[in-house]
């Protein structure tokens, strides 16, 4: 690419290159042997909370009767495997993780092959694949790689890829796949209607896993509904289209609401006793002067998509007002009009989690604790689209240098201790005794009792 080739010189449409796929492949796997060649570690209750809704799932059961609880209890205690943390015990004295239920369903596939550690890289794939296509419809030549280099490289998404029992990096895949996938979904108008009904309705599919697995992520659902409705008749996107991806929707929304009822006794009720996980106004300053700095070091692309944002901004004040996709004439319209709703769907996580309160007693303290990131994790795809758009428009050169900087920031942040600290437990519902966390060694496994994801010295934390 010659200079300020990016974008605006290579249409969305034009041939696809050997090397633009190898590329993106190839840093692909090397994010997979980064994550899998370090020892695994269960660093905090959380990883043994849902580590216990995995075995429990993949042995046939959700909700466990107080004699299958004990036994599960001794089964994962063994061999100083650590035992269940944050589980509660409900009414119908039953027990059931206080997590969101949704993750071991996605991980118990992976669990009865003996191969926990490869959930989240599968995922990964799915988000890889989606932002590859959807980058490559906006940007043109080279800005599906550009955009996949970004979402693996980061310190976040290794971290998070590396810890297999958690949900974040899974979760956040399952967003960026959808992302990507409805983006070029509406920029192909040229498709064919069966195509794209079938991506867009894969699309919502995953936001509504990604909804299932942290109902918070409810927040870019929303931005992805109002996204294809308003831009229906500009992306020709016919009614067939729209009312099955919304059906999609509904029947997943419906069917979720169900689950909640048959677990926890009622639709909108969690695991989370009433008052632990509160959300309010008076966080925010707090949450506004320490969290940046966080999300900058684990999340450095933040700044490039920022740089995107603020530039996209002033081009369309050059340019006049917004225009939908096939009606402008201009593309810096168009870019502004992805940008409008990737944007909404990045800064709607970031600005309810910026109203988190637990954050802010979590990122007091040195070092950088990377379990304080997790909850903004969700929005890494739609950071990596916009932070794309800005390389694609520099030269060759310069989009390959400032992707080596920031993998090497992210290898160097996977690598560092300190990001792996684990701040003081938090207020939670009486639960076993936590002894804390195993060091196991084996790159794959399942996580049972004398298994290698179940033995080592124990580690510290609490969440």
């Amino acid at each position: 690419m010659s200079e300020r080739r990016g974008h605006e010189s290579t249409a969305p449409t034009s041939p696809l290159l050997p090397g633009e796929v190898w590329v993106a492949v190839g840093v692909f796997a090397a994010m997979c042997v980064a994550v899998l060649v370090k020892a695994p570690q269960l660093l905090e209750p959380d990883d043994f909370a849902y580590r216990a809704s995995i075995v429990a799932l993949s042995e046939g059961h959700v909700l466990l009767s107080n004699a299958q609880y004990l036994a599960l209890r001794v089964q994962l205690s063994a061999h100083g495997g650590g035992g269940i943390y944050q589980w509660v015990h409900l009414t119908s004295g039953q027990w059931i993780s206080q997590k969101n239920p949704g993750y071991p369903f996605f991980a118990v596939v992976f669990q009865w092959l003996h191969a926990l550690r490869f959930a989240p890289l599968f995922y990964g794939a799915f988000g890889c694949v989606g932002l590859f296509y959807g980058a490559r419809r906006w940007l043109g030549r080279w800005g599906g790689t550009y955009c996949v280099a970004l979402y693996c490289s980061s310190g976040a998404a290794l971290n998070f890829a590396w810890r297999a029992t958690m949900p974040t990096f899974s979760d956040a895949s399952l967003i960026a796949g959808a992302a990507g996938l409805l983006l070029g979904v509406l920029l192909a108008s040229g498709d064919s209607e069966t195509r794209r009904l079938v991506l867009g309705a894969l699309a919502f599919l995953a936001l509504d896993g990604a909804v299932l697995i942290r109902y918070t992520n409810v927040a870019v659902l929303i931005i992805g509904v109002i996204m294809v409705v308003a831009l229906a008749r500009a992306a020709s996107v016919t009614r067939a289209m729209l009312l099955t991806w919304l059906g999609v929707v509904v029947v997943f929304a419906l069917g979720d609401l169900e689950l909640n009822h048959a677990l926890y006794g009622g639709f909108m009720k969690t695991g989370y006793s009433s008052g632990l996980i509160t959300f309010g106004t008076s966080a925010i300053l707090p949450n506004l002067e320490r969290m940046p700095v966080r999300l900058i070091e684990s999340l450095p692309m933040v700044l490039l998509a920022l740089g995107a944002l603020t530039w996209i901004v002033v081009r369309v004040a050059r340019t006049g007002s917004l225009d939908s996709f096939e009606q402008g004439r201009a593309r810096a319209r168009r870019d502004a009009t992805v940008a409008l709703f990737v944007g909404a769907g990045w800064f709607s996580i970031w600005g309810l989690y910026a109203t988190y309160t637990w954050t802010v007693g979590q990122t007091i303290g040195p070092g950088n604790p990377a379990h304080v990131v997790r909850f903004y994790l969700p929005a890494l795809g739609l950071i990596a689209l916009l932070a794309a758009w800005l390389l694609a428009r520099l030269a060759r050169w310069l989009p390959v240098a400032l992707i080596a900087l920031l993998a090497g920031l992210g290898v160097w942040s996977f690598q560092t201790p300190a990001n792996h600290a684990i701040a003081g437990p938090r207020r939670s519902p009486p639960s076993p005794t936590y002894r804390g966390a195993p060091s196991p060694s084996a790159p794959g496994g399942d996580l049972r009792a004398g298994s290698p994801l179940a033995r080592g010295p124990a580690s510290g934390g609490g969440d």
